[in-house]
């Protein structure tokens, strides 16, 4: 059997073993910290994933380029001690939405720079995303055949940019089923048809094909389904074991594949292991996990103010003022009302906050609250006040599992809180 983790889980979901992994996708510093940790702790495979958004040859929103995340993400794997084999590093939705804005033929240029800096970079799970419409495409949704043709042509791209291409697997699809797609009932979101993603499958294989790239098609391991699982600030639509179930005959053919779900943040323990039981076995998180972060950093924020009152650090208000002050990574998304957008900005499911953690003002805020805490301790009645889910939880390096928690820190308690997230997809996989 092949080493690469993906390789491991289509050959356990063919033979009838529910194995799965939850894929990382978040830039934020303690999110990648913790992930590498727990991995260390539970003996287990990470799976990390840049965006192309985030990170792409021009520096993505986090200023970091495939090889600046890379190091981030394998200097904290040399820090705690983990080993090469027992992380992967996947790029997410490469393609030309970041460059949706331009000509077909432009973006796609630019996404063939992407993808080849992904794969010298050294990055092994390679998502082909290239559904979006570009400035010139005609309205509506991109024909299956072009949506593939255009995938095949960055298979192409990867295969020559590879040190050793068998040591790439891909990912075809989108998590956006087509129109008229089937309805999962109550919820009333779709859910994708077999006929869809049969087509999905069978047009992609006759692309590679075509773009004499048949050795890239039999390392493709995963097509990107939607079994019904999204979230909104009003609705979160959780997964009901066989709801997507009816998609599995499309997982037949030559190629061992498996699915992989986008969207799966907040979704219960059962949720996931359901998903995972029905041969979702990449389960995509991100938000859910920043947005656990954001909730312990405002839990702290208010012990803080209990305890400093006006000499607090004020990082609720800085983190909205430096949302405020750059409107772009949330104001397209929340809602035109005030104070709608308002409670978004800080309660948001979609959690835009986590663009603004970087900001230097928010980081000093960040750094003072942890200061003052630093200080004054975290008393237990204001923990059991804000932060009530500590008391179901054991935190890493505090006192907190022997029944006290004057030895808690307030960084402990960033952590735990995406333990948490954390610790639910591995109970599923």
């Amino acid at each position: 059997m092949s080493d690469h983790l993906l390789d491991q889980i289509a050959a356990a979901q063919r033979a009838g073993r529910h194995d799965g992994v939850a894929s990382i996708c978040s830039a934020h510093p303690l999110v990648l910290d913790e992930a590498i940790r727990h991995a260390v702790d539970g003996s287990r495979t990470v799976l990390i994933e840049a965006t192309c958004n985030q990170v792409n040859q021009d520096g993505g929103y986090t200023g970091m380029r495939p090889v600046d995340f890379k190091r981030q993400v394998v200097g904290l794997a040399e820090k705690y001690g983990l080993t090469p084999e027992r992380l992967v590093l996947g790029g997410d939705h490469l393609g030309p939405n970041p460059w949706k804005h331009l000509p077909a033929h432009t973006a796609m240029a630019k996404s063939e720079e992407l993808v080849d800096a992904y794969v010298r970079a050294g990055y092994t799970k390679i998502h082909l995303d290239t559904s979006i419409r570009c400035a010139d495409d005609p309205p509506g949704g991109l024909a299956p055949s072009l949506v593939a043709e255009r995938a095949a042509q960055l298979a192409v791209v990867a295969e020559r940019a590879a040190p050793d291409a068998g040591q790439l697997r891909y990912v075809i699809g989108t998590e956006v089923p087509v129109p008229g797609g089937e309805s999962s009932g109550e919820h009333g979101i779709h859910v994708s048809t077999a006929a869809d993603v049969g087509e999905t499958i069978e047009v992609t294989e006759l692309a590679f094909a075509s773009a004499g790239a048949v050795g890239a098609w039999h390392r493709v391991r995963a097509v990107v389904a939607q079994p019904g699982v999204e979230f909104s600030d009003q609705e979160l639509y959780g997964y009901r074991g066989g709801q997507a179930a009816h998609l599995a005959s499309c997982l037949s053919g030559e190629v061992p594949l498996v699915f992989e779900a986008h969207s799966t943040d907040y979704q219960s323990r059962l949720a996931l292991r359901a998903l995972v039981a029905d041969q979702f076995a990449i389960l995509k998180v991100g938000p859910g996990l920043t947005y656990a972060y954001r909730e312990a950093v405002f839990g702290l924020s208010f012990i803080e103010d209990e305890l400093f009152a006006a000499e607090s650090s004020g990082v609720r208000t800085a983190l909205d003022e430096a949302m405020l002050a750059d409107p772009g990574y949330w104001q397209p998304f929340y809602p035109d009302d005030p104070t709608l957008a308002s409670h978004a900005r800080r309660y948001s499911r979609s959690d835009r906050s986590r663009y603004y953690w970087p900001v230097p003002g928010v980081q000093q805020a960040v750094q003072s609250m942890h200061a003052n805490l630093e200080r004054s301790g975290l008393p237990d009645e204001l923990v059991s006040q804000y932060l009530p889910w500590l008391s179901a939880v054991e935190v890493p390096g505090s006192a907190l599992s022997s029944g006290r928690v004057g030895g808690l820190t307030s960084d402990a308690v960033l952590r735990s809180a995406v333990r948490r997230v954390l610790d639910a997809y591995s109970s599923a996989v």
